[in-house]
C-alpha cells in the first residue's frame, strides 16, 4: 500500500514539475486583477476616486487593475429599483468611464442604459402596478370560487389575497418575468461596454 500511494505522489510530483513556474503574466493575473476588483468594491462604497486609487500602482499591473475594477462594477449596475440602486449605478458608471479611454463610445452605451433605466422607473412601473392589481383581481375571483365550493353560494369570506404566500409567491415570478426583458438588455450593453477600451 505505501508503494502505490508512493507511486501516486511520484506521479504528481512529475506532473506538477512538467507544468513548471507561473510565467511573470500569471503572477501579475493572480495578484492584481482581484487587486482591482477590491479597489473598486471600496471605491463604489466609500465614494473615493478610482484613478486616483489605480495611480498609485506601477504601469505593469495597471491592464490587470483595470479588469478586476472593470468586473465590479459592471455588476454593480443594476435596474434602479431604489435610490440605492439609482446612486450606486451613477458611481458605477463613473468608474467605468474613468477606466475607458474611448469615451465618446462608453457615453453612447451610458445613454441607451440611462433609456432603460428611465423606462424601468416611468413606463416599466406603471406595467408592474397594473399587473400587480390585475393578478390581485384574478387571485380574489379564484379564491372566491374556491370558497363557494367548498362552503356553497351563500359564504361570504374577504380575504386580503396580497398576504397568502401563493400570491405571493406568483408575484414574484411575474416581477421577475417583467423585470427579465430589462435585465436582458442591460446585459448586452454591459458586454459591449466590456469591448470598448
Amino acid at each position: 500500500m505505501a508503494e502505490e500511494i508512493k507511486s501516486a505522489r511520484e506521479i504528481a510530483l512529475a506532473k506538477t514539475a512538467k507544468l513548471g513556474e507561473a510565467t511573470e503574466e500569471e503572477r501579475l493575473r493572480w495578484k492584481y486583477i482581484p487587486e482591482g476588483e477590491r479597489l473598486a468594491s471600496k471605491c463604489l462604497d466609500e465614494g473615493r476616486d478610482l484613478t486616483v486609487e489605480l495611480s498609485r500602482y506601477e504601469e505593469k499591473a495597471k491592464n490587470y487593475l483595470f479588469k478586476g475594477a472593470e468586473s465590479v462594477l459592471l455588476v454593480n449596475i443594476s435596474l434602479p429599483k431604489s435610490e440605492l440602486a439609482k446612486s450606486k449605478n451613477e458611481r458605477a458608471m463613473a468608474g467605468l468611464m474613468s477606466l475607458k479611454g474611448d469615451k465618446a463610445a462608453v457615453e453612447a452605451v451610458f445613454g441607451e442604459m440611462r433609456h432603460i433605466f428611465d423606462h424601468y422607473a416611468e413606463q416599466g412601473k406603471q406595467q408592474r402596478e397594473q399587473t400587480y392589481e390585475s393578478l390581485k383581481a384574478e387571485f380574489k375571483v379564484k379564491l372566491k370560487q374556491a370558497v363557494e365550493q367548498q362552503l356553497g353560494s351563500m359564504a361570504s369570506l374577504e380575504v386580503n389575497v396580497e398576504s397568502l404566500p401563493q400570491f405571493k409567491e406568483e408575484w414574484r415570478r411575474t416581477l421577475a418575468q417583467l423585470d427579465s426583458q430589462y435585465i436582458n438588455l442591460l446585459e448586452e450593453y454591459k458586454q459591449e461596454l466590456k469591448g470598448i477600451n
